[in-house]
């Protein structure tokens, strides 16, 4: 288990891989796996047998888990992927910002 910058509701930027340079939001980060599931990004597809609780059975599909090293938290302002610089502020509380043009992601 590892700290990360990735938070969810982040948008990002995948970086390798057959979803290469398409972007999306965060919709849950898992630190134990280091892994991050990105909306409408590898889509996966699973068999699910009907249950009580979900009447419809067949194939599903879902988005699947991505490494958290294969996607970049994208900066509207650079306009890519920019890696993450943490800053203490004033209040002793730190804040993550684009370590290219400084802006702030919180």
């Amino acid at each position: 288990m590892g700290k990360t910058s990735i938070r969810k509701n982040d948008m990002v930027i995948v970086t390798a891989g057959k979803e290469k340079g398409k972007k999306g939001k965060v919709l849950r980060v898992v630190p134990e796996k280091k892994r991050v599931i990105v909306e409408k990004i590898n889509f996966i597809k699973k068999h699910q047998r009907p249950t009580s609780a979900q009447k419809q059975g067949g194939i599903i599909e879902k988005e699947g888990l991505i490494h958290i090293s294969n996607v970049m938290i994208f900066c509207e302002k650079c306009g890519k992927g920019v890696r993450v610089r943490h800053q203490r502020l004033a209040d002793g509380s730190t804040e993550r910002m684009c370590a290219g043009c400084g802006e702030s992601f919180d």
